[in-house]
């Protein structure tokens, strides 16, 4: 059996090139993620080029995610080589003016309503959260906090502040602006940063509708509302690192298992990201406890893997893909398919009734054609689907057969590349539902992912449906 949970990965210096972005995609890169909080906008658009190319000379559908800056806070530049701040020193904040830097006693915030926002008391994190500080005093013109946790400061690191201290809103004014120049870009899926409602997907939606857009659980609000936040997005991450940050550490792997849950209950691909490899950034090998963690996101369902700094700017871009590529294939050998579809039923039933018509239709028959699957022992699933929502459908319920999503649309096939398990299929426009069913099946022969002699089952629509629903079952044996 081929890998089904996908890879995704962070392309950024170490990565960029020609050279190495094929060996990324040939190690199994499924979706390459762009982070513009890290590049200037032509700068990531020259490196979607370079992915379309790669992905056209490997002949793979490998999708584009562009992820969002979002609101985040950072500290002016620390100097070359960084600052160290030592536990129990006093280091001063401040709002940062025009030419500021930051240094081990004194750190410029980019946030102009830092004094008003913040209490003594707080407690406040830099990067990664490695470095703590608690706010001791706050005046008109600076706070002083003490250092909790040291550490060597470097570049513009992050700045946390506890849940629900800060004014900002996302998606931010500038996150909007991008979003249109990335979608114009061809651009297959966008992330947006630091969501707190269904209101933000729906604030991202109303400029650009056209696109996939992938909501990042990373704080507090977002795990509360996350059933109406899966609802308002195309897909979800979990996003570990400001997750941890934002709620208490000891929670994070239970909220990731239930993003993960909810996320495919609503047929939504669901990716899980931070420090899955991270001492490959350095390391030619992982250790024990991040393959493992690699693992349990598989045997949790995720649909797939991030790689950050990985491939980013580690040292091992390639074999740090070709080590999560290993370690999730083995995994899903373990993995309890059967146990995973008859769960999930049960709960599509409760989700069901608060779903439109035709979404309750489709969700019937993709159970219907995961249960053929296993009392009928067919050899696949072809989904066939315009916007990939019938593939999705399907997906979700972790088929141990392959899904074929035989689609006329090539940017949905792109974007099925996230999706669990599903073989994107680009196919040609057909007129009738038996036209669509026969070259479907016709293609996948000719592809050599079905033989003749195997029982297949498709699920279809009608095309002459002014809005397509995912209504018809067939179980087709190849001639």
């Amino acid at each position: 059996m081929t890998r089904r949970t996908k890879i995704v990965a962070t392309i950024g210096p170490a990565s960029e090139s020609t050279e190495v972005l094929t060996g990324l995609a040939t190690a199994g890169m499924d979706m390459a993620r762009l982070s513009l909080s890290h590049g200037p906008l032509d700068e990531t658009l020259e490196r979607v080029k370079r992915v379309r190319e790669v992905a056209k000379k490997t002949k793979r559908y490998i999708g584009v995610m562009a992820d969002l800056p979002g609101p985040k806070i950072r500290a002016a530049e620390f100097p070359d080589g960084g600052s160290r701040l030592v536990i129990d020193s006093m280091v001063e904040l401040a709002p940062a003016r025009s030419g500021d830097s930051s240094t081990e006693t004194r750190i410029a915030v980019d946030h102009e309503p830092l004094l008003d926002e913040i209490v003594a008391g707080d407690r406040i994190s830099l990067g990664d959260g490695g470095i703590q500080l608690e706010v001791e005093d706050v005046d008109g013109k600076r706070a002083q906090a003490r250092v909790l946790t040291g550490g060597l400061a470097q570049g513009r690191p992050g700045v946390s502040f506890p849940p629900g201290r800060s004014s900002l809103s996302s998606p931010t004014t500038a996150d909007l602006r991008l979003l249109e120049a990335l979608v114009d870009a061809g651009v297959e899926a966008v992330a947006i940063s630091f969501v707190r409602s269904a209101r933000d997907m729906e604030a991202a939606r109303a400029v650009r509708s056209d696109t996939m857009l992938i909501a990042k659980i990373e704080t507090p609000e977002a795990v509360s509302m996350l059933p109406e936040i899966i609802s308002a997005s195309d897909g979800v991450m979990v996003a570990r690192g400001d997750l941890g940050l934002r709620c208490a550490l000891e929670d994070v792997p239970h909220h990731q298992k239930r993003i993960i849950r909810t996320g495919v209950a609503f047929g939504r691909p669901v990716i899980t990201a931070t420090q899955m490899l991270e001492s490959m950034i350095s390391a030619p090998t992982p250790t024990r406890a991040e393959v493992t963690d690699i693992a349990n996101a598989v045997f949790d369902g995720t649909s797939a893997l991030m790689l950050s700094a990985e491939t980013a700017i580690g040292h091992h871009p390639v074999l740090a893909v070709e080590t999560m590529a290993r370690v999730a294939e083995r995994a899903e050998r373990e993995f309890d398919y059967q146990g995973w579809g008859h769960a999930l039923g049960r709960l599509q039933t409760v989700e069901a009734s608060k779903a439109p018509v035709e979404i309750r239709i489709t969700a019937a028959v993709s159970a219907a054609a995961w249960r053929a699957a296993v009392d009928a022992d067919v050899a696949a699933i072809i989904a066939c689907t315009y916007n990939g929502a019938t593939a999705r459908a399907i997906s979700r319920f972790r088929p141990k057969v392959p899904v074929i999503a035989a689609t006329p649309s090539e940017r949905t096939a792109h974007q099925l590349s996230v999706a669990w398990g599903v073989t994107p299929m680009v196919t040609d426009i057909h007129g009738t539902t038996d036209d669509i069913v026969w070259f479907a099946v016709q293609k996948a022969v000719e592809a050599a992912i079905i033989r003749p002699g195997d029982l297949v089952a498709v699920l279809v629509g009608s095309p002459q449906d002014t809005d397509p629903t995912t209504d018809t079952l067939r179980l087709v044996r190849v001639r």
